[in-house]
């Protein structure tokens, strides 16, 4: 996301993080997606890879599009239409030990946050201001939530990648 906690300048336009952009450097990705096991995404999301690659990159882990639109799986990858925290519960209670990767969009991310079923946090900063766009977090779904900061590490072109644990709220 941009300094200013946007993940997507207005009208989707991602070229903010060409800032970051070195060759030969991942910022940890390769280590990170081989400890995931099932992958979901929204189908904006989805969209968007689809067009700037010639195969989905998470053809080898399960993989659940969140989508409105019944479509036929491919593989691996399957088009969910039904309750997000309906999958998200299904999957933790019958696989304790996987590992769940949410990578997008915020709609996504900003549901599960509010229902609690967001373990961790991997955010990557890019040293950009946007002003506008899509935001990472959307207050008004929840207040007050805790984190605790797990690591943190800096690269050369300015990215910093924050590691937060949610800290579960009292009931």
């Amino acid at each position: 996301m941009s300094l200013d906690g946007y993940i997507a300048a207005p009208d989707d336009d991602l070229s903010f993080l060409e800032a970051v952009h070195q060759e030969g450097q991942d910022y940890g990705y390769t280590d990170f997606i081989s400890q995931v096991d099932t992958v979901i995404m929204g189908r904006k999301t989805y969209d968007w890879v689809m067009a700037q690659v010639p195969q989905f990159p998470h053809f080898n882990k399960v993989s659940y599009i969140v989508t409105r639109h019944p479509r036929p799986s491919i593989g691996n990858t399957h088009f969910y239409t039904g309750d997000i925290e309906e999958l998200v519960t299904r999957l933790k209670s019958q696989h304790n030990s996987k590992h769940i990767f949410v990578d997008g969009g915020a709609e996504i991310v900003n549901l599960l946050l509010a229902k609690g079923l967001i373990d961790e946090l991997y955010i990557s900063v890019i040293p950009v201001l946007l002003g506008a766009g899509v935001h990472l977090f959307e207050p008004e779904r929840y207040k007050n939530q805790l984190l605790r900061l797990l690591g943190a590490q800096a690269y050369d072109k300015g990215l910093v990648q924050l590691r937060y644990t949610i800290q579960k709220q009292k009931a």
